[in-house]
Formats: structure tokens, C-alpha cells, sequence
């Protein structure tokens, strides 16, 4: 069994919970409130920059070239295709994608985020290839599940978003993988231990995210932020 493999069975609880969320299942019936969409594309929207500033850092530690250009190609998916899913929540909503923008981050999304950051500040590549990992992959996993279950028509109103995950080759997964695998050959048995507590993190905070989107998740104490004179 391969590294990644491992992680992926030590993950499957964690995996199959989010498979199982109310809000994952609110895809496939096709019943999100426009609420819960809206907050979920605010959220995304900055989860995703966060996302394109850490493939930034990571460029930053590579050594080879293909390596960069993994973290470069997925700049531009999130720029140039990611943004597709989110249209089609945005579209059920009866709201606008640029409305959506700009939005503070609730808490379950700021810790996922701070998480990501803090290990792309002070880990390896490795380490950063393992903390990433979770996303592309869980999504992978939804999309293809959710293809084989609904077998969705364009009269499904997440037609859309169901497709552009279902129908995606395991090319990102795939590529990180391979990636992950190397680095926890070479890596000492205290960086791998770190590898895999980074992952199976993320893998709890893609659950939470979830779960922050489907009950519309905000700070206990509302507060306004204003600039000192």
C-alpha cells in the first residue's frame, strides 16, 4: 500500500461522513435554500484565493520545474475553470458571482484556511503537498459518486456543478499523489508523521466546511469592524 493509499484509508470515516452530509445530499435531491448556496460561494470564493496564494508559496519551495508547473496549471483551473460550479449555485440562487465576493470569512473557514497557510509557511513541500491533498480529492470522490447515484439530466438544478466534478479526469488527485508518494519516501519518519496529520486535518475541515455551509455558520458575537482616526 502506497502512502496515499494509507492516508485515504485511515480517511475513509472522514470521507464517507462528508459523502453523507446534509448539505452533499442537498446536491443530489437537488433542495439547498438559496441561503445555504449563497453562503457556501462566499466562503469558496475566499477558501479558493487562499488556495492560489499557498500554490504560490509552494512554487516558492519547489525545485524542479514540474513541480511548479503543477502548482501554476492550478492557478489557472481555479481562475479560468473553478469558477463554473460555482455560477450554477449562483444562478439557483438568483444572485450574481461578483455579488458574492468580498465576503468575511466565517469561523470553520477561516480555521481551515489559517491551517493551510501555517503549514505552507513553516512545512515542506511535502507537508504542503499533504495538507492540499484532501480537497481535490474529496470533491473528486462526491462528483463521481454523485454521477453514479442521480445520474443527473439538465433538468437537475446542480446539473452543472455535479458534472464538472463527476466527469473530471483523476489528473489534479492523480498528480498530487504521485507527489505525496515520492516525498514520503524520502521523508523521515517524524515529516511523514506530520504529512499525515496535516491531511487527515484537512480532511476534518472540508467536513466542517461542509457543515459551515449548510447551517449558514457566523461568529457567535456580531461585531463591525471599524478603522481608528
Amino acid at each position: 500500500m502506497s502512502f496515499s493509499q494509507e492516508l485515504r484509508r485511515q480517511a475513509d470515516g472522514i470521507f464517507q461522513a462528508i459523502y453523507e452530509h446534509p448539505f452533499v445530499r442537498g446536491i443530489a435531491e437537488g433542495n439547498l435554500t438559496k441561503e445555504q448556496l449563497i453562503h457556501y460561494v462566499k466562503q469558496d470564493f475566499e477558501y479558493l484565493n487562499a488556495y492560489m496564494r499557498i500554490y504560490g508559496i509552494a512554487i516558492s519551495k519547489s525545485t524542479s520545474r514540474e513541480d511548479m508547473a503543477v502548482f501554476n496549471e492550478q492557478i489557472s483551473f481555479i481562475l479560468n475553470s473553478e469558477v463554473h460550479p460555482h455560477q450554477n449555485f449562483c444562478a439557483i440562487a438568483g444572485v450574481t458571482y461578483e455579488e458574492m465576493q468580498g465576503y468575511p470569512l466565517a469561523p470553520s473557514a477561516h480555521h481551515y484556511i489559517r491551517h493551510m497557510l501555517t503549514v505552507a509557511h513553516e512545512g515542506s513541500l511535502g507537508e504542503i503537498m499533504a495538507v492540499l491533498l484532501p480537497c481535490p480529492w474529496t470533491y473528486l470522490e462526491i462528483g463521481r459518486r454523485l454521477m453514479d447515484e442521480v445520474r443527473p439530466d439538465e433538468s437537475h438544478p446542480f446539473y452543472e456543478w455535479i458534472c464538472f466534478y463527476g466527469n473530471q479526469i483523476e489528473d489534479v488527485t492523480s498528480k498530487y499523489r504521485e507527489r505525496v508518494d515520492a516525498w514520503a519516501n524520502v521523508a523521515t519518519a517524524a515529516e511523514q508523521e506530520r504529512m499525515i496529520e496535516h491531511f487527515m486535518l484537512s480532511c476534518q475541515l472540508e467536513y466542517m466546511f461542509w457543515d459551515m455551509a449548510y447551517k449558514q455558520e457566523q461568529w457567535p458575537v456580531q461585531m463591525r469592524a471599524t478603522v481608528l482616526e
